[in-house]
C-alpha cells in the first residue's frame, strides 16, 4: 500500500539514457548518489546549535556525468517542473569569481556547490541529475542535490577536505545561492548517514553518534501531505532571527545554552512571539536528547510520546505546522501499534514521520487515507548510507 520509488540503479539507468540523448555519448564517466533525510526529532534546533536526530533515506539524488575540455558546463535534470527549464548552460568562473544565482532555481544549488567547492575546477563538465526525493516535501531534496553534486565534483577534481568540511561547503551553497539560512543537519546526514542507524548530531561540536535503528519489529512511515512549501519564502528566516534575538536578550551565543528558567527570568524583556519561539527550541533540544536515550534502550513508547510533544510544540509555539500535517498526525495516533508521529522538516507542508510496529503499517496507511482530506503519499523507509560513488559497469 506504500508507494514504491525508483531504486538507485533505476535512477542511474534513467540518467544515463538522458545523458545519451542530450550529449550523444553512450556512457558517462562518473556516477554518484546522495540521500535525502527524515528527521525523527529535533526540529529547528540545528541553527540554534542544538541536537538533531535524523536518518538518511533510500530516496536519493543521482548525478552522472563526464569531464570536458574548456570551461563550459551543461547540467540537465530529469525532474519535470512545468515552470522551469530542465537544462542549464554556463561557464565556470575564473579566479573564483562569484557565480550569481539565477534561473532555473534548481541550478542555483549546483552553482552554489561549484562556488564553495574546496578545490579549483580545471575544466567543465556535462551532467544529468535524477532524483527520487520529493520536491518541497521536507525530506531535503536540496541537501541531497548539493551533496550529490559535491560528490560528483570530487570525482573530477579531488578536494582536500574531510566529510564534515564537505557538509559545511554544501550548507554554504544553500545560504549563498538558494537564500535559505539553514542549519547543518540536512547536509551533514546526507554526507555521513549510516545504514541501519539514526545519527544524533551535536550541531555545535559537529560530532555525530550513530544509534542503531534496525529492530525488525519497528517501521518508520513517511507520509507526504503533498502540500508543497518553500522555505525561502521568508518564514524560515523570520524564525531564525527570532531565535537569535532571544539568545541576545539572554546574553548567550545561542539558545543551546539556555534553560527554561533562564527564559522565564527574561520574560519581561521578550515579546510573546519571541518567547514562544525560544521556548520551543529549548524544550526541543531537551526532547531530542531524551529521545536518543529512549532509542538506545528500545523504549519506543517513550520515544513516540516525545515525537508527539515535538509536533504539538511546532504547531503551537513555533507555528510551522499546517492543517494538513495536523490531520496526518492525529489520524496516525488513532491507530493501535503507532508509537508516535510528528511533522518533519521545515514545516508549512511536506511530510510527517511515524514510528510504529511493523504489523500495523497497512492498517495505519488505510486509516490515514480514510481520515485525511487530501491525497497522501506513503513511504516505508529504513536508515540508509550517506553519499556514495556508484559503479557504471
Amino acid at each position: 500500500m506504500a508507494s514504491s520509488f525508483p531504486s538507485v540503479s533505476e535512477l542511474v539507468a534513467d540518467a544515463r539514457r538522458v545523458f545519451g540523448q542530450v550529449f550523444g555519448e553512450e556512457t558517462p564517466q562518473v556516477a554518484v548518489c546522495a540521500p535525502g533525510r527524515v528527521n525523527l526529532i529535533g526540529e529547528h534546533t540545528d541553527y540554534n546549535q542544538g541536537f538533531v536526530l535524523p536518518m538518511a533515506l533510500p530516496l536519493v539524488t543521482v548525478v552522472v556525468g563526464s569531464q570536458t575540455f574548456g570551461q563550459d558546463v551543461t547540467v540537465v535534470t530529469t525532474t519535470e517542473d512545468a515552470d522551469e527549464p530542465r537544462r542549464v548552460d554556463f561557464r565556470l568562473p575564473t579566479d573564483r569569481l562569484f557565480m550569481s544565482p539565477g534561473s532555473p532555481s534548481w541550478a542555483n544549488y549546483v552553482k552554489g556547490v561549484i562556488q564553495h567547492y574546496r578545490a579549483p575546477l580545471v575544466s567543465g563538465f556535462r551532467a544529468v541529475i535524477a532524483s527520487s526525493v520529493p520536491l518541497g516535501g521536507g525530506l531535503s531534496s536540496s541537501a541531497s542535490l548539493e551533496v550529490a553534486f559535491y560528490t560528483f565534483l570530487q570525482q573530477l577534481k579531488p578536494d582536500d577536505g574531510d566529510k564534515v568540511s564537505k557538509a559545511l561547503a554544501c550548507q554554504q551553497a544553500e545560504h549563498t545561492h538558494a537564500g535559505v539560512p539553514c542549519g547543518i543537519m540536512d547536509q551533514f546526514v546526507s554526507v555521513l548517514g549510516r545504514e541501519r542507524h539514526a545519527l544524533l548530531i551535536d550541531c555545535r561540536s559537529l560530532e555525530a553518534t550513530p544509534l542503531p535503528l534496525a529492530d525488525p519489529s519497528l517501521v518508520i512511515l513517511i507520509t507526504n501531505s503533498n502540500v508543497r512549501h518553500s522555505l525561502s519564502g521568508g518564514e524560515y528566516t523570520v524564525r531564525r532571527r527570532q531565535c537569535e534575538e532571544a539568545a541576545s536578550v539572554l546574553g548567550m551565543a545561542s539558545l543551546r545554552d539556555a534553560t527554561i528558567m533562564d527564559l522565564d527570568e527574561a520574560r519581561d524583556r521578550l515579546d510573546d512571539v519571541t518567547y514562544q519561539r525560544a521556548c520551543h527550541v529549548i524544550k526541543e533540544i531537551e526532547r531530542t536528547v531524551q529521545a536518543a536515550e529512549a532509542l538506545k534502550r528500545g523504549a519506543y513508547k517513550e520515544f513516540g510520546k516525545l515525537m508527539v510533544e515535538s509536533h504539538n510544540s511546532l504547531r503551537d509555539l513555533y507555528k510551522v505546522s499546517c492543517r494538513e500535517l495536523d490531520e496526518l498526525v492525529s489520524a496516525a495516533m488513532e491507530v493501535e501499534g503507532v508509537f508516535g508521529s510528528r511533522m518533519t522538516g521545515g514545516g508549512f507542508g511536506g511530510c510527517t514521520v511515524t514510528l510504529l510496529q511493523a504489523h500495523a503499517v497497512d492498517r495505519t496507511i488505510l486509516h490515514i487515507k480514510e481520515r485525511y482530506s487530501g491525497t497522501p503519499t506513503f513511504y516505508v523507509t529504513i536508515p540508509s548510507e550517506g553519499a556514495q560513488v556508484l559503479s557504471l559497469s
